[in-house]
């Protein structure tokens, strides 16, 4: 009880010292909490969604897409003849039965030609009114459809695009456009997470979306009362035969739950990565704060040790004081994760994704898992620093505070960083030699992890010889301000090493990162430049087909030498091996060899499109011991089978079109029936001699009506990737911000305790001249310098970090290598301002303290 009494008064004593300790596990706490709150809330909302809209068993055609599948290219859903719905009707255990017609292959504009569509990642889903969406939405303004002319649309995205009773609709479909006027609104009794749902009579649903009446995608089964879902799928099962797929409500809502949970699992991780990270970092400033307590209060140990204390009482002590600031930590840190969800939901609502917080799922291992891992942290944190109380002897009660560096532990622990450091980094070059970017990556991984802990563990070392350098160039312009600042970051290698690795750790992730994106950028923008012969690229940035009326106006357009088709179809290969694999083969226009230049192996390109031939990428070709001459059997989804001559074997050495296959329009479409022939998934353009600015300015005009599809010429394409690149790195810098935030606080920590370590000699240097703001300015320029030395460790090891990255991805097609210097120089030069920014605080309150007072400070 005497252990508990003392840790709690020390805790209560020192709390001051103990926030920023706390922030930094508030914050990491809070950051896993929040991924799990929100994540979970994500999962309820659509568990609502898909129990909702499912009739108790739903008959489906076989061939028909799952719920995480794209859209068929031909532009059309897979459908069943309308007579299965009076063959479901005599079904034992049926009360009742209705066909439902449903498309994801739409495009949604108003009058002003804007699309009103999903933009979130949500579909666009175009249907007929049934009365299985009674059960998930309810109309509250006008009627549902009763004619060609006639629409209706859900609430949320009237609400968005202030769509009103009246307002026109165009339909964008592969059949042609289908104009309505809105008649009726409908509302979601569930939160629809941000799709876009119309409505139009069931003969114009046929007829637009599926192009003929008679068919349906899927028939919706009531069942009778007393009758489980289990009983009436098999009933069906036994009246159907195995023509069709049935599906239960609870199957169709697992599927749908299996669509977006693989997606919701990559953010859920992606995030608890981050926040390990951060977690990461925590443990850095947890170390220093606990290890400058444990140094201020030597002489306060000793007394203790002197009157009785073991070693056990005092490292017990130490870790109670962990316990008692990760609990309070963790506490807060839950509470503020769940706040931290509900502006995640918001965020994503004003991006079009609805979430509404009386969805709000706060499990109870949420806060369960948030306490224990932030507890456990924070005294695993602790744990070194408790360990060398408790070695504090009583004749420490005689000496000063503070004791001598172990110069034996100092050897050891600089031993055993370089043996890591050399270790990882020879893991990092072995990577680099990889053949196969499989085996590579193991290795890449290793070093990685070898030299992040290698450079932490001799971060002490590099703290003195950095530091020097770094003093020499930013602090001797000072005189003896900048000199006595050196020396204080000098005083304490370990603490300094130990600062600077927390800021170290997420400014490497943030140069690696932006090493592999500007590689990544280079390489493809290289790549185009030496592949891509045609002048403009048209394709839908969310992988809608080109609709046919869209296709025709693009080769109307004025100045154009030709314009170039492809399509992706799907089909199984039997090779000379005797192997069948299913493979996506690229139709397309035999100009496409002008508009993609590949280099082949062996054979002509140009021969792949004639009759009834094709060609191979020589890794595939390698694989299944294929030659030019030979012929594969290729069976094309929902068409006939063929006999299909290899003509070319095409280099996969490349990142775009790698590893394709491919044949001409004509040889696909004498296999497939027109209905099942895919759309056009990209086009091609290349402009008459000397009119590719008239072309272009064509180009657009002919697509002026089709907002879904954009115009792009190589700039736009390259500046595309650029962007969408940047898009990526700037989320996770973003998220990355977090780390650097708590390594902020690492530094504000430090700077903190050491002015109080520090406070008689600080009284002394006031006393023999040193102005307030002479004080100030060298405790800003210590931060300056501490910032800038975990910058340069950190900038270092992620440009190492990301150009064995990039000789790793070499292998897929990346080869060129561009160290964005802008960004590793703007982050270094920022670090200087976080150094400041980090020593505001401790600087105005050392610059406050009474003279006297602090003089007689023991």
């Amino acid at each position: 009880m005497t252990v508990v009494k003392t840790s709690v008064r020390n805790f209560l004593a020192h709390k001051g010292r103990m926030v920023l300790s706390a922030v930094a596990v508030l914050l990491s706490v809070a950051f896993v909490s929040g991924t799990l709150v929100f994540t979970d809330t994500m999962n309820t909302t659509f568990d609502k969604l898909f129990a909702s809209t499912s009739s108790d068993v739903t008959v489906s055609p076989k061939g028909a897409a799952a719920a995480d599948e794209a859209p068929s290219q031909t532009g059309k859903p897979e459908s069943l003849p309308a007579s299965v719905v009076g063959r479901v009707e005599k079904s034992p255990g049926v009360k009742s039965a209705e066909g439902a017609v449903s498309s994801m292959s739409v495009t949604v504009v108003d009058t002003e030609n804007k699309n009103v569509g999903a933009t979130s990642g949500a579909p666009t889903i175009a249907g007929n009114w049934t009365d299985n969406d009674l059960r998930s939405m309810e109309i509250t303004s006008g009627h549902a459809p009763r004619g060609p002319t006639e629409v209706m649309v859900d609430a949320d995205t009237a609400d968005k695009h202030d769509l009103k009773l009246g307002d026109e609709l165009r339909t964008i479909v592969v059949t042609g456009d289908l104009k309505a006027k809105i008649v009726g609104i409908a509302t979601f009794k569930v939160t629809n997470p941000g799709a876009t749902i119309l409505y139009f009579d069931t003969e114009t649903a046929q007829r637009g979306l599926l192009g003929e009446t008679g068919l349906f995608t899927q028939v919706n089964v009531v069942a009778d009362d007393g009758v489980s879902d289990a009983r009436l799928k098999a009933d069906l099962a036994g009246s159907l035969g195995g023509t069709y797929k049935l599906q239960t409500q609870k199957e169709m809502a697992d599927a749908g739950r299996d669509s977006v949970g693989s997606f919701l699992d990559v953010m859920k991780y992606a995030m608890l990565g981050f926040a390990g990270i951060a977690f990461l970092v925590g443990i850095f400033l947890i170390v220093n704060t606990f290890s400058m307590l444990v140094a201020q209060r030597t002489r306060e140990i000793g007394l203790m040790r002197a009157i009785g204390s073991s070693r056990k009482q005092v490292n017990r002590s130490v870790l109670l004081e962990a316990v008692l600031l990760g609990v309070v930590g963790s506490i807060a840190g839950v509470a503020a994760g769940v706040g931290l969800a509900v502006g995640l939901m918001e965020l994503m609502s004003s991006m079009g994704m609805e979430l509404s917080t009386q969805d709000l799922t706060v499990k109870w291992t949420t806060p369960a898992i948030g306490l224990v891992l932030g507890v456990v942290v924070t005294v695993l944190a602790a744990y070194i620093p408790a360990r060398r109380a408790g070695k504090i002897s009583p004749m420490a009660a005689l000496r000063d505070a503070g004791t001598p560096a172990d110069g034996r532990a100092g050897r050891i622990r600089g031993t055993i960083g370089l043996l890591l450091t050399a270790g990882g980094v020879a893991a990092l070059l072995v990577s680099t030699q990889a053949e196969k970017a499989s085996e590579g990556s193991l290795f890449l991984g290793v070093g990685v992890v070898l030299t992040l802990i290698g450079f932490v563990v001799i971060g002490p070392l590099l703290a003195g010889f950095f530091v020097r350098i770094l003093s020499t160039v930013v602090l001797r312009g000072f005189g003896p301000v900048g000199r006595m600042a050196e020396r204080n970051a000098l005083r304490n290698p370990r603490r300094t090493g130990a600062t600077g690795a927390a800021l170290m750790i997420g400014l490497a992730l943030v140069a690696c990162l932006s090493v592999v994106g500007s590689s990544m950028v280079a390489s493809a923008t290289d790549e185009l430049d030496k592949t891509v012969g045609a002048d403009f690229i048209i394709q839908s940035d969310t992988g809608q087909p080109i609709v046919p009326q869209a296709q025709e106006a693009l080769e109307k357009a004025p100045g154009i030498a030709h314009v170039t088709e492809y399509k992706m179809v799907e089909a199984k290969l039997t090779t000379p091996d005797g192997k069948t694999v299913s493979e996506d083969l690229a139709a397309a226009d035999s100009t496409y060899a002008q508009d993609l230049r590949r280099e082949t192996v062996a054979g002509e390109l140009s021969a792949a499109y004639d009759k009834d031939s094709m060609s191979v990428g020589d890794i595939f070709a390698e694989e299944h011991g294929v030659k030019v001459g030979d012929e594969l059997t290729v069976a094309f989804k929902g068409g006939e089978s063929a006999k299909l001559k290899v003509a070319a074997i095409t280099s996969d050495d490349v990142s775009v079109d790698k590893g394709a296959k491919y044949l001409s329009i004509a040889t696909a479409e004498r296999y497939l029936p027109a209905e099942k022939m895919p759309k056009n998934v990209i086009m091609f353009a290349a402009a008459e001699d000397g009119k590719e600015k008239e072309a272009y300015a064509a180009l657009k005009d002919s697509l002026a009506a089709y907002p879904q599809y954009k115009v792009q010429d190589q700039t736009d394409f390259k500046q595309d990737l650029k962007d969408q690149i940047g898009q990526l790195l700037n989320i996770v810098y973003g998220l990355l911000g977090l780390a650097i935030i708590v390594a902020v606080l690492g530094v504000v920590n430090t700077l903190a305790l050491s002015v109080v370590e520090r406070t008689r000699e600080i009284g002394l240097l006031r006393a023999i001249g040193l102005s307030r703001r002479q004080l100030r300015r060298m405790i800003r320029l210590e931060s300056v310098v501490i910032a800038l030395f975990g910058a340069l460790l950190g900038l270092g090891l992620g440009m190492g970090w990301g150009t064995a990255a990039q000789k790793l991805l070499a292998l897929e097609g990346l080869g060129v290598l561009e160290i964005p210097w802008p960004t590793i120089i703007g982050v270094f030069v920022a670090s200087a301002f976080v150094g400041l920014f980090a020593a505001l605080v401790p600087a105005f309150r050392a610059g406050r303290m009474n003279v006297l007072n602090a003089i007689a400070t023991d």
